[in-house]
């Protein structure tokens, strides 16, 4: 290179800095515009979205909005918020969304057709609205789709086979709407499904034999639909897991209580309150065996001694379908009222608390996807005696929580995230909990798992782990609780980003403390106590580091994800994944291990001695001794040990090396940790 090319090259890069500086600004802008735009059909009285202004910054004020390092749009969480409105276009143009969460609103109208535009999107929430309309077949171009919850809508129309394309999906619910047609044999091409739900539609025709291919599939749910033919016997290995009662016309010896089919297919009823004919082509399943209309010239008129029967017959038959209709419609409305129920009676408690009364809204957090009598409380069969003992001596009943909380009140709301809420309580015995709120759909469904995974939180017995008082599942409202000892100081989120001269701001000693007690609780965790087994946290975060009333820290959701269903161990991360807790070997292998838990607790260190919340700038400059001053929380003025502040700088870099066999184990650092002076 020329020294006159060099010096081109040199006058260019300013000129290409500000280019792609106000390339990112005008992206930030438009997606302000859209965000605004995205809130006009959303919330279009102004009535839930307020902290969504023009003033506003999209990453920190706006309600439900998470941003990624480059602050450009990642997810929209809103579920549970009220929302009535529709859901506007304009939502492709955030081109980097990778979750939409706006389950358990009133939202109305269709699901838009653009967004089958976003590439970058993972999860779909939709479910336990008033959507109508078809679902578009432009979402089979999504082709990094993980989740899609379209249930408990109003939705019609046939199921797009476009959906097949989705290679990625885990989780396809679509249960409780108004679907009509056949089930595409194109949804036994996704590979990586592990559920699919169907059930409480009005769908026809055979079963697809090609629903068993998908090797990961462990739930398939047909209830309640019109469906016909003989049940393929390879859908056997799905044991408990495949659902397929209230389906009058199948058939198949291996599944009890179907009749056997005798090698013909028994006659094809019509979908609810329409005819076959007025379905497009595409909807009519290959087994239907149906026969033009007559032209008036080719129909052969049935003898007149047989017309008096044949119309009598149509009478009956008319008569009993309609009983049929009325009363499956009027179980499907039961469904819905139930599910309506849940949320008012969660919304009108009365709360007394000063003297007056008030309207909570309580969590919108309810669902019926289970609906086979799922309760952990009602068969303990399963497990040991001695878990058996444990279970019972951790049961609360609901009128405990119910009256811990303030029947679950808005001023003792902790927090929610997009599994959970969390509520503070007092207890009778005056004793401060913070109780955690599932859905149940958000908990695995099989009964002994859900026990299995209760019973190891329940022998987690450490200093630094938050501490486990009991649970409690309610069939009724559809829901279960997880009772914590309560952390008065808040957690180690709130202590981050402080202002100068900020009264939370915490000593060096404290700091160096809090580290070395999140340390020792992954090192619980990691090792093997007795029956404990060995375990991988997988989300650890400053949000979850629990304090105490003597600044002891508490590692909160250790063990957590065994009660969870996977897609929302999945949705859980991204919020954590995004502030950079997420091991970079996690992208390619998708797998826990425990180098991934040390990679979080790297970036923890780096957090509790810079006092900063982003500190993806540390990661990859690293920190040489020399340069301990650069990263030290000003905020301290210099009141610290240089020798410790290296050493915790040092732990911090090789803890989140990019290669995890450089990462150091937990045992390691807690031994380096317990020579700090402040630690001992």
């Amino acid at each position: 290179m020329t020294a006159t090319q060099m010096l081109l090259h040199l006058l260019l890069l300013p000129l290409l800095f500000v280019y792609f500086s106000n390339q990112v600004g005008a992206e930030l802008t438009d997606e302000l515009t859209t965000l605004l735009e995205v809130k006009t059909e959303l919330d279009p009285e102004d009535k839930h979205l307020a902290s969504w202004s023009i003033n506003g910054d999209l990453c920190k004020d706006f309600e439900g909005v998470g941003c990624d390092w480059k602050g450009r749009v990642s997810n929209i969480s809103l579920q549970g918020k009220g929302l009535s409105g529709k859901i506007s276009p304009n939502i492709a143009k955030l081109k980097h969304l990778t979750g939409l969460f706006l389950h358990y609103n009133a939202l109305v109208g269709d699901i838009p057709r653009e967004l089958g535009n976003l590439s970058e999107l993972t999860d779909l929430y939709l479910n336990v609205n008033n959507l109508s309309g078809e679902i578009p077949s432009n979402i089979g171009k999504m082709q990094g789709l993980q989740v899609l919850q379209l249930c408990y809508n109003n939705l019609t129309g046939s199921i797009p086979r476009e959906l097949g394309s989705l290679r990625k999906l885990s989780v396809l619910a679509l249960q409780s709407n108004k679907l009509t047609g056949a089930i595409p044999a194109s949804l036994g091409e996704i590979s990586a499904l592990e559920r699919l739900d169907l059930s409480y539609n009005h769908l026809f025709g055979s079963v697809p034999g090609k629903l068993a291919s998908p090797p990961l599939l462990r739930v398939l749910d047909i209830r309640n639909n019109s469906l016909t033919g003989n049940v393929p016997p390879v859908l056997k290995r799905l044991n408990e897991g495949f659902s397929f009662e209230n389906n009058l016309g199948l058939c198949g010896a291996e599944f009890s209580p179907l009749k056997s089919c005798n090698g013909t297919a028994p006659e094809e009823p019509k979908p609810y309150g329409a005819t076959v004919f007025g379905f497009p082509s595409r909807d009519i399943p290959e087994s239907a065996n149906l026969r033009s209309p007559c032209n008036g010239t080719n129909c052969n008129a049935p003898p007149k001694s047989h017309q008096g029967a044949i119309l009598i017959g149509l009478v009956v038959s008319t008569i009993a379908l309609s009983a049929i209709s009325i009363l499956l419609f009027t179980h499907y409305r039961r469904r819905k009222q139930k599910l309506s129920t849940a949320y008012e009676m969660s919304d009108t408690r009365v709360n007394t608390v000063g003297g007056g009364f008030r309207k909570n809204n309580g969590s919108p957090l309810a669902s019926l996807e289970y609906t086979n009598g799922w309760d952990p409380l009602s068969d303990n069969r399963n497990l040991s005696v001695f878990a058996q003992e444990v279970i019972q001596s951790f049961r609360f009943n609901l009128e405990e929580v119910e009256t811990a909380t303030q029947y679950f009140s808005e001023v003792n709301l902790l927090g929610r995230s997009n599994f959970s809420a969390t509520y503070k309580g007092i207890l009778r015995d005056g004793s401060a909990v913070a109780i955690k709120r599932f859905s149940k759909t958000s908990c695995k469904s099989e009964e002994p798992e859900f026990l299995k995974g209760v019973n190891m939180l329940a022998s987690l017995k450490h200093e630094n782990l938050a501490k486990l008082r009991g649970f409690c599942c309610s069939r009724g409202r559809g829901e279960c609780f997880l009772i914590y000892d309560f952390a008065p100081n808040g957690n180690l989120l709130s202590y981050l980003d402080l202002k100068d001269g900020d009264a939370h701001v915490l000593d060096w000693s404290t700091r160096v403390s809090i580290a070395k007690g999140i340390a020792k609780g992954i090192a619980y965790l990691h090792s093997y106590k007795g029956s404990k087994p060995a375990l991988v946290h997988q989300n650890i975060s400053a949000e979850k580091v629990l304090i105490d009333q003597r600044y002891n820290p508490l590692l909160s959701n250790s063990g957590l994800h065994t009660l969870l269903t996977n897609d929302i161990v999945f949705s859980a991360l991204k919020d954590s994944a995004a502030m950079g807790y997420l091991a970079p070997e996690y992208t390619t292998t998708g797998r826990f291990t425990e180098k991934t838990d040390v990679y979080a607790f790297g970036i923890l260190v780096f957090q509790i001695i810079s006092g900063k919340q982003k500190v993806r700038h540390l990661v990859k400059l690293g920190t040489e001794a020399c340069r301990f001053n650069d990263y030290i929380d000003p905020n301290l003025q210099g009141r610290f040990f240089e020798y410790e502040a290296t050493k915790l700088a040092r732990i911090a870099w090789l803890c989140t090396h990019e290669s995890p066999i450089e990462r150091p184990s937990v045992e390691a650092v807690v031994h380096e940790l317990g020579n700090c002076s402040s630690c001992l």
